[in-house]
């Protein structure tokens, strides 16, 4: 056995790390996965840049700015696969709610545009809102929505970092107006500070990546059957968490508390893709909310790395291209296919795509034929095509 350290934050979106451990997915390929719990996305970087840990459970933008040289560390990190993507949701405190109410806004859930709309009608001063961390698809998902929004001026948001544990007492005591988070906190606001969920993060990008197995890209390359092994592991228990089946006993390993060490009425919601929006509401089927696995929701889609690229290009002023280059390389789909190719699993035919540009599952071309992807699309109808002769090659 391969003795490797995964470091983690308690999110329900670790769930494959943890069955991956539980359920011995990680043992049948020789590995001995010791699960470290993180106070917080900036401890968890920080380690894994020094080697403390070997792999690590991140927010997908982490590899891409690390490897960027910025904040922290200038470490190159790469991304071996997708853990999870969407999961997220956006909510606002009681007070913020109210507001909204009076001016007629309704709560579906599901109407990323007049939402926005009405918060700017509403808000007469800035509007204060929470994220996990600066580099985090969270914010990514924000801005892209916000600024689309009637009304919509920089100067009318602020976006502060609040670990995700601390949100909701951040909506309680009126720091934040609103706030951005993965489950389970998101619910955990719900329960305990009378917060109201006004989106899932799916309704502005239907596939959203939203975290990554991150390694030193060093260590990967020194190291790369170990790195194989890890995905394949991860690979079975993503497969084994998108069964509806094994829902239940999901939710109670992940409730255990060298987990999560959370009741599991706040994290069924999340699996089940059944959330309670308001305190005394009915819970609201939320379809696309969180994938492991299916629509190859795994793959490290190199188009999805320049999107985040991108992003991070216009925070810093940084030249795009080389910003995509550099992008694209941390998301190993080489070492992604070689895991995974041997055992007979279905993988895209290409590591680029045209990101939002499926409005409905789409057919597209596979290892085996054809898979299905989608859908992926962007609440707005925009889509994210780049076109270079510098694409690297499969």
């Amino acid at each position: 056995m391969t003795r490797i350290n995964c470091g983690y934050l308690p999110l329900v979106d670790c769930a494959p790390l943890i069955i991956a451990k539980e359920l011995s997915f990680a043992a049948e390929e020789g590995l001995d996965l010791q699960l470290m719990k993180q106070p917080s996305w900036s401890a968890l970087r920080d380690r894994l840049a020094f080697g403390q840990i070997q792999f690590a459970h991140m927010l997908s933008p982490m590899p891409v700015a690390m490897s960027l040289g910025l904040g922290g560390v200038a470490t190159r990190i790469d991304a071996l696969m997708v853990l999870s993507v969407n999961g997220t949701v956006i909510g606002i405190s009681a007070a913020l709610d109210q507001q909204l109410q009076a001016i007629g806004w309704r709560n579906s859930f599901s109407t990323p545009q007049a939402t926005s709309a009405a918060l700017f009608e509403v808000s007469t001063q800035r509007l204060r809102i929470g994220v996990p961390f600066p580099f985090s698809m969270h914010r990514m998902l924000l801005e892209t929505w916000l600024s689309q929004a009637p009304g919509y001026a920089a100067e009318r948001i602020e976006i502060v970092t609040v670990p995700p544990p601390k949100m909701a007492e951040a909506v309680r005591d009126g720091t934040l107006d609103m706030f951005c988070v993965g489950e389970p906190w998101g619910t955990v606001a719900v329960q305990q500070s009378d917060a109201t969920l006004v989106l899932p993060g799916s309704s502005i990008w239907e596939f959203a990546p939203e975290k990554v197995l991150g390694v030193h890209h060093d260590w990967a390359e020194q190291n790369q059957e170990t790195c194989q092994a890890m995905i394949r592991a991860l690979s079975k228990a993503a497969n084994w968490l998108d069964q509806p089946r094994n829902t239940p006993l999901a939710v109670s390993i992940l409730a255990r508390s060298q987990h999560l060490d959370l009741p599991e009425q706040a994290i069924d919601p999340a699996l089940t893709h059944r959330l309670t929006t308001k305190l005394g509401q009915s819970p609201r089927q939320t379809d696309h909310f969180l994938r492991f696995y299916q629509s190859a929701a795994n793959f490290p889609w190199r188009s999805q790395a320049s999107w985040i690229a991108d992003f991070l290009s216009g925070w810093h002023g940084l030249e795009v291209e080389p910003a995509r280059d550099a992008a694209r390389a941390c998301f190993r789909t080489d070492l992604y296919r070689a895991a995974l190719a041997p055992i007979g699993v279905e993988l895209p035919g290409a590591s680029e795509k045209i990101e939002g540009a499926m409005g409905r599952p789409t057919a597209v071309s596979s290892t085996m034929g054809e898979m299905i992807l989608g859908p992926d699309g962007f609440f707005n109808g925009a889509v994210f095509d780049f076109t270079s002769a510098k694409l690297p090659k499969n």
